[in-house]
């Protein structure tokens, strides 16, 4: 795939979200080599994210963000919209329900667009996700964090990558696994991917 692609708008968001971790970084006086130390990711990558040549992908952000002591929301514009809290159902402190029609959370880092599946309840640890992968961009380094993931591809193709070892996932399969194994997840297809993910622990 050529370097000299025509920009979008994940583009414009790999370069926000690199431009703020740039930001919170030298407000704590970290170099990239202490941010890599605190967050597994490599110098290189971190480098290429803060000038918006790499995107993140959202459980790598979560551990930048834990490493800067910042939320992941504070990655991206304004703050996250809860949604209408006149039709969020909100049950018991083990419960919420989420209509379809409700607002949803959503986030865009580079070619992967997040949207959060339930509402935020005390207590749940579950992070229900679904991730749309635009074609091409640039493979993320694999990386390792705490707790599990599974994914399962709903349209489109995916290359699921684990401790370096390429799975092509096609609609109805799915990958699950402790996260601290180092892994990443591609697009290589000319068609946009669509997955349900579900990880641990919640990323904001």
């Amino acid at each position: 795939m050529s370097e000299h692609r025509s920009r979008d708008a994940g583009d414009d968001h790999a370069e926000a979200v690199g431009a703020r971790m740039r930001r919170f970084r030298k407000e704590r006086g970290m170099t990239l080599r202490g941010l890599s130390t605190r967050s597994g990711l490599s110098i290189g990558f971190l480098s290429q994210v803060e000038r918006g040549i790499s995107s993140i992908g959202l459980t790598a952000l979560n551990g930048v963000a834990a490493a800067l002591d910042r939320s992941v929301a504070d990655f991206f514009d304004g703050d996250p919209p809860s949604g209408d809290e006149d039709k969020v159902t909100r049950l018991p402190f083990h419960f919420t329900l989420t209509r379809r029609a409700e607002a949803a959370t959503e986030y865009v880092s580079g070619q992967q667009t997040y949207r959060m599946l339930s509402s935020r309840g005390p207590h749940l640890v579950l992070e229900p996700l679904l991730v749309r992968i635009a074609p091409g961009g640039r493979r993320e380094d694999a990386y390792g964090h705490a707790g599990e993931e599974f994914a399962f591809v709903l349209e489109g193709e995916l290359l699921y990558e684990v401790e370096g070892v390429e799975h092509r996932l096609f609609p109805g399969d799915s990958v699950h696994l402790r996260s601290t194994v180092p892994h990443s997840m591609y697009n290589d297809t000319d068609q946009v991917t669509t997955v349900v993910s579900v990880v641990t622990p919640r990323l904001y």
